[in-house]
């Protein structure tokens, strides 16, 4: 499959997706994957078994276009076909799972949105220390050096605490 890829680097303002040129993507006819700089084009090879809804002569063009891409930016790309990449996603997660996923991630950024609106904030939960046990621990210290000095001192003398 020939490769359709061409560079293109615009600098100052962001670009749109839509001022990109077809020839820009891995996917032209849909639009997917934009390879301007070498990390958008390490991202489409990480990604490139998580695209839905392409042919396998899609999937060959875009490959195509990856490597040229990569070689352009200088980007190291082991594979040498498109089936090593995979066509199917590596994750262990069906469509439905990411799309639920998507959704739950999209409720709850609107949800802390809404409360960053508001002022309210989730409570945390904190333990704070009661002065009582730092200071019993700081009897406990001091209690221990008297000892150790007491204990030193018989040692010294050969006495020994008598019990009982």
């Amino acid at each position: 499959m020939r490769a359709t890829w061409k560079p293109y680097e615009k600098h100052g303002d962001l670009t749109g997706r839509s001022d990109l040129p077809d020839s820009v993507f891995a996917y032209p006819s849909e639009r997917k994957e934009p390879l301007t700089d070498a990390s958008h084009v390490r991202n489409a090879i990480a990604r490139f078994d998580q695209v839905e809804g392409v042919s396998d002569q899609e999937r060959a063009l875009a490959f195509a276009n990856i490597k040229k891409a990569a070689a352009y930016y200088g980007v190291g790309l082991s594979e040498g076909d498109w089936h090593e990449l995979g066509r199917t996603p590596k994750t262990g997660e069906t469509t439905a799972d990411r799309k639920r996923s998507a959704r739950k991630g999209a409720a709850t950024r609107k949800k802390n949105a809404a409360r960053k609106k508001t002022g309210t904030r989730k409570k945390a939960v904190t333990r704070k220390k009661t002065g009582a046990a730092k200071k019993t621990g700081a009897r406990k210290k001091t209690r221990n050096a008297s000892t150790a000095k007491k204990t030193a001192g018989r040692k010294k003398a050969g006495t020994r605490k008598k019990r009982g």
